[in-house]
């Protein structure tokens, strides 16, 4: 952009690009999408101003007290003290709403260009940053999905807070810088000489940062993988332990109900400690969306999340949305757990609106001010009592629920819900006698062996496929990746006009026998696993 005046501008800077106008780039997550954001700063001589444009919204308003403050730390002179001096700040794209203070450290250092304090060239460099009023650089949300974005979009350095450097040095082929300080970048790209008054002022020298070191998924794959709660310290519920290990193996939904206290909490919370560790590809995925909310430390979170909302949460909270849509706990949940436990209890419109995501694994969520698909590929883990009470059925205490209020209680999971969870599992009471003693159970990292085997068959057979796992595979896949015998065929039909079984349910039955196949290293789906599959359809009394 040019800007024409009837009189050379005594305060415009040297052409540090194409333009007169220096322009540098930052970047911003909207939802979970990075954009590249254009960052011109332009003087003028006239009444004192200092102005942003390009929707900006209250945080960013309030940077120019920030960067004022931040520059005259540095030991130049701040904006705000500068008379007959119009200053604009251009935030591009113009028609995108521009959100949080991560644009401080290229307002900034684009002033100190225009003002022709410093000088270097801006190309293929990408700067983000909140500053502090001393020019301290705060740490941001979202930097590994920015990094990201900037690699893909050519550039080649990437400046940011130094807290934020672990996270984003996991990136390959783009240089990483992590900053403390406005004058240490200063510092580090300053190519004007600077006369010895200015230099004794400010301190700045020319003292170069070090790149932040590329890091190596294999730096933190050797952490071992704990979970606060291990599958022998459960005592009984093998049949539950079977469910929980086959959806573990395939990432199939299990659905516990049974009476108060028989340990469906326990079980859902042992389901994350026999997840295989994610994978860099999924690691980076995981970790870029709690990244957008600031929920990530200094490594990758390579172990599979486990989200356990309260059933009071609200529909946006779980799901997702706003004014600008941003993701919920399911997508907080992806390639993890969801577990909810007091299921019926939620809101129905929660319940609902769970169809989508756990047919596609991603939310679509539409507002009037814009749309976004979030990931949403989780299983889920849904926990409830068999009525309000909890003791419907119970062989030690009497159900003193009404007709009505059973009725009502069921009716709040719909069939196509229930058509959607493929393991239904009831936990019963445990005898008192085994609760005590010493444990008998398997270990979790003895099924988490099995799981990690199965997945890995899985992987190699749908290597053509765009999918990982047997719930992922789609109806067209079926036939191809899961050929039964004419026996097997034969098994399956006549049971599922028995228990009148959904198309849905019929295909979920297959993709479930499989998983219970790959747990049997078998290459072949055989009457055995479509027995077992059968089984963990929901009972009558569920409904």
């Amino acid at each position: 952009m040019h800007t024409i005046h009837s009189a050379p501008d005594p305060i415009k800077t040297k052409d540090t690009s194409d333009s007169q106008v220096p322009r540098l780039h930052s970047a911003q997550a909207v939802g979970l999408t990075a954009h590249i954001i254009s960052v011109e700063v332009d003087l003028f001589n006239g009444f004192h101003t200092f102005s942003i444009v390009g929707l900006p919204d209250k945080a960013i308003e309030e940077s120019k007290d920030r960067v004022s403050s931040a520059i005259k730390s540095v030991g130049f002179k701040s904006p705000k003290n500068i008379g007959k001096q119009k200053v604009v700040v251009a935030l591009a794209p113009a028609d995108l709403k521009k959100e949080g203070p991560i644009f401080d450290l290229p307002i900034a250092l684009g002033y100190l260009l225009a003002k022709e304090k410093i000088y270097f060239n801006p190309k293929k460099k990408l700067f983000l940053g909140e500053l502090s009023l001393g020019g301290e650089l705060r740490p941001i949300k979202g930097a590994l999905l920015l990094v990201e974005k900037a690699k893909k979009q050519g550039f080649e350095e990437v400046y940011l807070p130094r807290e934020n450097a672990n996270e984003a040095s996991f990136v390959k082929g783009i240089t990483i810088y992590g900053v403390k300080t406005l004058k240490e970048i200063i510092s580090h790209l300053n190519k004007k000489e600077l006369d010895e008054e200015t230099q004794k002022k400010t301190g700045i020298t020319n003292e170069k940062l070090s790149a932040e070191k590329q890091r190596d998924f294999s730096d933190i794959q050797t952490h071992e993988h704990t979970c606060e709660l291990d599958f022998n310290d459960i005592r009984g519920q093998e049949n539950a332990k079977r469910g929980l290990e086959i959806a573990a193996a395939g990432g199939h939904n299990v659905a516990f109900f049974g009476p108060p206290g028989t340990g469906k909490t326990l079980l859902a919370k042992a389901l994350a400690g026999i997840l295989p560790p994610l994978s860099l590809e999924n690691a980076l995925e995981v970790t870029g969306i709690y990244g957008t909310v600031g929920k990530v430390d200094k490594d990758l979170m390579t172990i599979p999340p486990f989200r356990a909302p309260h059933h009071t949460s609200s529909h946006t909270s779980i799901i997702g949305g706003g004014s600008f849509p941003k993701p919920g706990e399911i997508t907080f949940s992806h390639r993890g757990v969801l577990f909810l436990d007091e299921f019926p209890e939620f809101d129905r419109r929660v319940i609902e609106a769970l169809r989508q995501p756990l047919e596609e694994g991603t939310v679509s969520i539409a507002r009037a001010k814009g749309s976004e698909t979030f990931p949403a590929e989780f299983i889920l883990v849904a926990a409830f009592n068999p009525c309000p009470c909890g003791y419907y059925r119970d062989k030690v205490k009497e159900c003193s629920c009404t007709p009505s209020q059973l009725m009502k209680y069921h009716r709040k999971i719909s069939g196509p819900i229930i058509d959607r969870i493929d393991i239904w599992v009831e936990v019963p009471r445990v005898e008192h006698k085994k609760l005590t003693g010493e444990k008998t159970g398997e270990e979790s990292k003895f099924v988490r062996a099995r799981v990690k085997d199965a997945r890995g068959r899985q992987e190699k057979r749908y290597a053509d496929a765009n999918a990982t796992l047997n719930s992922g595979i789609g109806v067209k896949e079926i036939e191809t990746y899961m050929s039964l015998s004419q026996s097997v065929t034969t098994l399956l039909e006549e049971s599922a006009k028995k228990l009148d079984l959904s198309a849905r349910s019929y295909h979920r039955t297959i993709k479930l026998a499989r998983t219970i196949a790959d747990l049997d290293h078998s290459g072949e789906i055989k009457e055995s696993h479509i027995l077992e599959a059968l089984q963990y359809r929901p009972k009558q009394f569920v409904y």
